[in-house]
């Protein structure tokens, strides 16, 4: 598995600033997907970015020459100098990237262990690669197997149980701040899948109302309608910072949805009343100097890690399960992987054994004018039978277990005992 590379960062080695200044939109990855597939030095290539991680899977040869390649080619793509995030990258190789990658896909690596989200992120990712033609047989097969694995754990595990999410945790966050949400007023920026889990979750703790805002008001209104809201336009928000108690803001945009101008106009109405921020979004939707004004509380995604925290205890043990799983699935990978090498040798085998036998038959039967045309078919028959019983064994030893130790020295013997490399 020498050929696989996973170069990121994360939640765990880089703060919000740093992963939103990376962050790559669909639209993104398939022109940085085109650019990378055009770097001579790598071969294959995957982007996966959320919220909480940037990561670059690639097949590549030369590892000397494609990682630095991989690595600046993050900096280029976001016009940023290497040396800004160089010191939060990770790099994964061989196994060691195959077991990373079915950590996250199985939400074990994830800012809220067990969270669903992220295997539908893994697959649009692969999906969007798939049709770049970014991705080849080493890392077709990987997510594959990935997707299977995950699902695996989540089927055969309680990893899952306990409805955890960033949107729970926003509210659990909420929660906290207010003791209780009844009789609260919450205004929801952003109408995607964060935002009707966040409504769930504060339906759940019968908060008042709630108010939705999106750039798209017709998705605005269905999820709205759905849960009994109100659906406003985004130019509308300054009128409601007044009126409600908590934002929780989870769009999609490139810049700040909320700024602190804003905010200090709405809050000489509120009579010191305070005002919660909660932004689940990478890039940030809310300015963080909004925090700087008195009675109005920003908290971002980061800050959400201890309220997690208390949520996943259970999950922690439930992950011992899944990480048995994920060293099964990385073991059979593995031995797919090395398979790979076995291929060339196999075939230059086959054909070698194909070309001296029936080179032997032309030969015999050229002196045998008497035989009929089906006793030619038969004796061809014979001897595609003679070469597959003969190669079985052979084959069977290089392509199993039973080819112990290094498999290289095994193929070497192969190729020299046959003269395959003439």
């Amino acid at each position: 598995m020498d050929r696989i590379f996973l170069i990121g960062l994360n939640h765990k080695t880089a703060p919000v600033e740093v992963r939103e200044c990376l962050a790559f939109s669909e639209s993104d990855c398939r022109c940085a997907l085109a650019e990378l597939c055009a770097a001579p030095s790598i071969e294959e290539a995957i982007l996966f970015s959320t919220c909480n991680r940037v990561e670059l899977l690639i097949c590549a040869e030369n590892a000397s020459v494609a990682i630095p390649a991989a690595k600046q080619f993050l900096a280029n793509s976001k016009r940023r100098l290497l040396s800004e995030f160089e010191s939060a990258l990770y790099l994964h190789q061989g196994e060691g990237a195959v077991r990373h990658l079915f950590r996250v896909a199985a939400s074990l690596d994830s800012m809220v262990l067990g969270e669903p989200q992220i295997l539908g992120q893994v697959k649009s990712a692969y999906r969007v690669a798939t049709e770049q033609k970014s991705s080849g047989v080493i890392l077709n097969r990987l997510l594959h197997r990935t997707f299977f694995v995950a699902k695996r754990i989540r089927t055969e595990t309680g990893i899952g149980d306990n409805a955890v999410s960033v949107s729970y945790a926003a509210i659990d966050l909420a929660r906290k701040i207010f003791g209780a949400l009844d009789g609260k007023q919450v205004l929801l920026i952003g109408a995607g899948e964060m935002a009707e889990l966040a409504i769930e979750h504060l339906i759940r703790h019968r908060a008042d109302h709630i108010v939705v805002a999106n750039r798209t008001f017709e998705k605005g209104v269905a999820l709205a309608a759905h849960y009994k809201g109100t659906a406003i336009r985004m130019e509308e928000l300054p009128d409601y910072l007044s009126r409600v108690d908590i934002i929780i803001s989870s769009t999609g945009s490139p810049d700040y949805v909320l700024r602190a101008a804003d905010v200090k106009t709405a809050m000489r109405h509120r009579r010191n009343r305070p005002l919660f921020f909660i932004d689940i979004a990478v890039p940030r939707d809310i300015d963080p100097r909004i925090n700087k004004l008195n009675n109005a509380y920003v908290y971002d995604i980061d800050d959400l890690n201890a309220v997690i925290e208390e949520n996943v205890e259970d999950r922690r043990r439930e992950a011992i399960k899944a990480e048995r799983i994920i060293d099964e699935a990385v073991i059979q990978f593995g031995q797919w992987y090395e398979g790979l090498a076995v291929i060339p040798t196999i075939k230059a085998l086959h054909a070698k054994v194909r070309s001296v036998a029936e080179a032997e038959v032309r030969k015999t039967v050229s002196h045998l004018e008497h035989l009929s045309a089906e006793d030619r078919k038969a004796i061809e028959r014979m001897t595609d039978a003679m070469i597959k019983k003969i190669l079985h064994d052979p084959t069977q030893y290089l392509k199993s277990n039973g080819c112990r130790g290094d498999r290289s020295i095994s193929l070497d013997v192969a190729r020299k005992l046959f003269k395959l490399e003439e």
